[in-house]
């Protein structure tokens, strides 16, 4: 007997060490062992404000990214997932236990994603459908605040102005960012733009920073080779002083607010609006465009010279000639348009073969 209760009593302590060894395992698993696919350096996974729980769960076990779901869920509800867990950004390394994530999510560990406004960008509704695709937030959203006069004002911008308080850069921001919050990062950012040293530069060329935001929207909208910029910023400031017109084909364009218009011509430059600035002398309301810090800085470092006007070479090299007088200003004009012509008809010949 004594024999028999040795060997019962030896099998128990083996099941209960091989069942505790199971467990010590199963738990270790659960939430200690990696549990990120290892086919990619980190994986992405987006949690939106409106989704539930459950929605979190299906997301997450549709996107692959974990190698078991099951013991992921498991660990999700023992550390209480559900009541806690955050929408963001959140990014998977393939060394992360389920409890990293759980952590992560619990505690809204995001990564911050790049945003890049490039400028050229010509209304804020154009500008909401950009930030929509990079934020949680869609472009209805960004919209309404964009265009919101009050938020404007708050910024001491108005309708007209506020596209130039936008300086186009690459910024970090947490993808769940708001609308609200996204308008008072970039005006802190346009704050640190205007640093005492181009304030200073502004008041010497006799401009306010909107007004410099103006000009350096035509500028870019004239040419995207940077070099030139600085002269063409000249030109324009030559005129300003001179009280003569600022006579910029972009702000006509801008005016017609029409696609498909190639060259300016004769009767566009009568189209009634403040922005014509055929018809109006002085700067327009406000930049027709997002204008890029090259154009800014240029306007800033404007050249001295005594040129009045400036038309694009026959080249088609995005470059300029330069003119004091009208009539070498004609001269240049009649170039390029033979030039222009030219290769007008060139392109019409080659489409007939």
């Amino acid at each position: 007997m004594k024999r028999k209760t040795a060997i019962t009593i030896t099998i128990a302590a083996i099941v209960l060490s091989a069942s505790a060894a199971v467990a010590a395992y199963d738990y270790y698993r659960t939430f200690y062992a990696n549990n990120v696919s290892d086919s990619r350096e980190s994986d992405i996974f987006k949690i939106y404000r409106s989704y539930s729980y459950g929605q979190m769960l299906d997301s997450l076990k549709s996107s692959g990214i974990l190698t078991d779901f099951r013991r992921f869920e498991r660990a999700a509800g023992n550390m209480d997932l559900e009541t806690g867990f955050k929408p963001g950004y959140y990014v998977f390394d393939p060394e992360m236990s389920n409890k990293d994530i759980v952590r992560m999510i619990a505690n809204c560990w995001q990564k911050p994603v790049k945003v890049t406004i490039k400028g050229y960008i010509r209304s804020m509704e154009k500008f909401a459908s950009i930030l929509g695709t990079k934020f949680e937030a869609d472009s209805a959203s960004f919209a309404a605040v964009l265009t919101d006069r009050a938020v404007m004002q708050s910024y001491g911008f108005e309708e007209e102005s506020f596209i130039g308080m936008f300086i186009p850069n690459t910024y970090e921001f947490y993808w769940t960012a708001s609308p609200e919050e996204f308008v008072e990062r970039m005006n802190r950012e346009y704050m640190s733009f205007w640093t005492d040293e181009r304030k200073a530069k502004a008041e010497v060329a006799g401009m306010t920073q909107k007004e410099v935001s103006t000009l350096a929207a035509i500028v870019i909208s004239e040419t995207k080779y940077v070099p030139e910029m600085p002269t063409i910023a000249g030109v324009y400031i030559n005129r300003l002083r001179k009280g003569i017109p600022l006579q910029a084909d972009p702000t006509v364009l801008f005016a017609l607010n029409k696609k498909g218009i190639r060259r300016v011509l004769k009767k566009h430059l009568t189209v009634e609006s403040p922005y014509n600035t055929y018809i109006n002398r002085g700067l327009p309301p406000g930049p027709i465009t997002m204008p890029s810090i090259e154009s800014l800085d240029a306007v800033l470092n404007y050249q001295n010279h005594n040129y009045l006007y400036f038309c694009a070479r026959g080249s088609f090299d995005g470059r300029h000639n330069f003119a004091s007088t009208l009539s070498e200003h004609v001269a240049n004009a009649k170039a390029y348009h033979r030039a222009l012509n030219a290769r007008e008809r060139e392109r019409a010949l080659a489409n007939r073969k």
